[in-house]
């Protein structure tokens, strides 16, 4: 465990220090409280960290009440090292955020038993967020392709819109829809159609931006929300994306299937103010014409159509 050691004492420091080395602990030690908060606000910051409470430039407490309101970055541990001994003093360090606490003098043993308990808490916290990690995978992600599940994207989309709105900044709708994909169910069975949709998803996810959202909307749709794109530069976007399905053939259970998708595509600048609502089928209805038009090609909604669903 990376532990770091915070007191002005230098005798006390480089005992504590020794202690934990003995221990086989991953030692940081430093001499006043802005050094310490220096470690213990980077990225790479340590799991424990024993902060004496009394110390030249920021108090052990002190570091503690900013860790424990600081949002960004893993969970530290922390223990402080004081001579205060008064119930109400403990009381103020268990509600400033300290997990435990530890009086001079002590005996070694007694640190090495806390560190153990230390420890013992921070593996279940680990476990704990790693639950929670994969919980929010399930809500938010489609269990088959990986993309964002059709509440997230919709959701996204219309964070986007709100933030587009008040940037002044368009933002483009993408629907793509792969074409005949019933016929590859019905000839190659459902398991090759699962496959086909795991590898468009990765090719998708290739073709656009960092910063473009992705999502499953339903069946073999998958929705796009494009940041910054008026309607040319987001049909521009459809077309990579149609292009990356020809380049080359999909590899299904050592079969090569040639896919397309078609697209269709709206922008916020056609309607402003407009709500996800209106631009996804203002999307889905450039995208039924490019079906009935003969599939594979981007389509642009018109400002007829966005303008006739968004009376609705």
């Amino acid at each position: 465990m990376r532990i770091l050691i915070a007191d002005d004492d230098p005798v006390w420091r480089r005992m504590i220090e020794a202690m934990l080395v003995e221990f086989g602990d991953d030692v940081q030690a430093v001499a006043d409280g802005g050094e310490a908060w220096e470690v213990l606000s980077g990225q790479d910051r340590p799991a424990l960290a024993i902060l004496d409470w009394v110390m030249p430039g920021m108090d052990g407490i002190d570091i503690c009440r900013k860790l424990r309101t600081a949002t960004d970055g893993p969970y530290v541990y922390v223990l402080l090292l004081t001579v205060k001994d008064r119930k109400a003093d403990i009381v103020e360090g268990f509600q400033a955020g300290a997990d435990d606490y530890i009086c001079k003098p002590f005996d070694p043993e007694e640190l090495r038993g806390r560190l153990r308990a230390a420890q013992r808490v921070m593996a279940v916290h680990a476990n704990l967020l790693g639950v929670q990690r994969e919980l929010e995978v399930q809500a938010t992600r489609d269990s088959l392709t990986g993309l964002w599940n059709r509440g997230a994207i919709l959701d996204l989309l219309n964070r986007e819109l709100v933030r587009g709105e008040r940037a002044h900044s368009p933002v483009g709708v993408m629907i793509a829809d792969v074409d005949h994909f019933k016929h590859i169910n019905d000839s190659h069975g459902h398991p090759a159609g699962d496959a086909v949709l795991r590898q468009v998803a990765e090719r998708f996810q290739r073709t656009v931006r960092a910063y473009d959202s992705v999502g499953r909307y339903g069946g073999e749709e998958v929705l796009f929300a494009l940041p910054a794109c008026d309607l040319e530069l987001a049909g521009r976007s459809g077309e990579r994306v149609r292009a990356s399905m020809v380049s080359a053939p999909f590899d299904v259970e050592s079969a090569l299937l040639p896919v397309t998708v078609t697209v269709g595509v709206a922008s916020s600048i056609q309607a402003p103010r407009a709500d996800a609502r209106v631009l996804v089928a203002a999307a889905d209805a450039a995208l039924y014409r490019g079906k009935a038009a003969g599939r594979n090609r981007v389509e642009l909604a018109t400002a007829a159509e966005v303008t006739a669903i968004a009376g609705r």
